[in-house]
């Protein structure tokens, strides 16, 4: 490549950002970028507002009066992206008198760069206030409940009322929210607590005592139908009992007296009675009646002398 080739390159590429820079500066086009307004005044007057992001051509858009402006005129940038702000602790007092501390949270959004711009010196400032006054206004002399239960439809209502204020300034209020209620004072924040946890201590201590009332209940009603099945098979256990002695009896009368005797040894030997064993020969009266126990008393015979 020949050296005159190289130098025109360089050249040329040294050349265009500064005829890019220059035509900019003479306004014959503007960059736009996203989420921005550029409002365009000549001779302290409006005379029209470019908003589409990319590359615009300010003669094509107001004509040859577009020449005069990086002379007689200004450009200004406005943002119009969605913006988030939020006010903390403003103080109000409730229907019962309690002071009380609410935070707003609110969206806005310049719709209107020229209002923005011009009809109020400090719009952002302005429209704070305005949120402020409005969240004040709607929200003192509420009833408590009614404050920290309805945020919702409280902060529809705050909206309501910012809205056509805001919109003379040139912002569009996006959305409003009530995200915060709460005490200031902070006595009434512990005499509420411990309220709560009295309360809280007291909801326990029913259910625990529900609790052990049904398990109560549970225990008793099983004990019932416990003692009724046992008493029924008490009831039955005669019956039974009569019916297969009175089986042994037609198919052998002896094994039946063996029956009878082995109970009866039973009987006895359950009741753990006290046995006295004594001669044919001594004379004791003996006296039923004074002792708790039954007692069996058996003469032995007299063993002869010299046995």
């Amino acid at each position: 490549m020949k050296p005159e080739c190289i130098v025109a390159a360089v050249v040329g590429l040294a050349t265009i950002p500064l005829v890019l820079a220059i035509s900019r500066g003479l306004g014959l086009y503007a960059i736009i970028p996203e989420c921005r307004a550029m409002v365009f005044t000549l001779f302290g007057k409006v005379i029209g507002t470019m908003d589409e992001p990319g590359i615009g051509f300010p003669i094509v858009e107001f004509g040859p009066r577009a020449l005069l402006l990086p002379f007689f005129g200004k450009r200004q940038m406005v943002r119009t992206a969605l913006r988030q702000h939020y006010l903390r602790g403003q103080m109000i007092n409730s229907e019962e008198g309690t002071p009380m501390g609410v935070g707003i949270w609110y969206e806005m959004q310049v719709n209107d760069p020229v209002a923005y711009l011009f009809i109020n010196t400090n719009p952002e400032g302005s429209l704070q206030a305005n949120v402020a006054s409005s969240a004040i206004s709607t929200l003192s002399n509420l009833e408590m409940d009614k404050m920290l239960e309805d945020r919702h439809s409280l902060s529809r209502t705050v909206r309501r009322a910012v809205s056509p204020m805001s919109e003379k300034w040139g912002y569009r209020l996006g959305s409003v929210y009530i995200r915060k209620v709460f005490f200031t004072d902070v006595q009434m924040v512990r005499n509420i607590t411990e309220k709560v946890v009295k309360r809280l201590v007291q909801v326990t201590s029913a259910m625990k005592q529900d609790g052990e009332n049904r398990v109560g209940l549970i225990r008793s009603e099983t004990a019932n139908k416990v003692s009724q099945t046992m008493a029924e098979a008490n009831s039955t256990r005669p019956t039974v009992v009569g019916r297969a002695l009175n089986e042994i009896s037609g198919e052998d009368p002896e094994l039946l007296g063996a029956v009878l005797e082995v109970l009866e040894a039973e009987e006895l030997l359950s009741a753990r009675p006290t046995v006295d064993i004594l001669p044919d020969s001594a004379n004791v009266l003996v006296q039923l009646g004074k002792d708790t126990q039954p007692r069996v008393v058996q003469a032995r015979p007299a063993v002869p002398k010299g046995s």
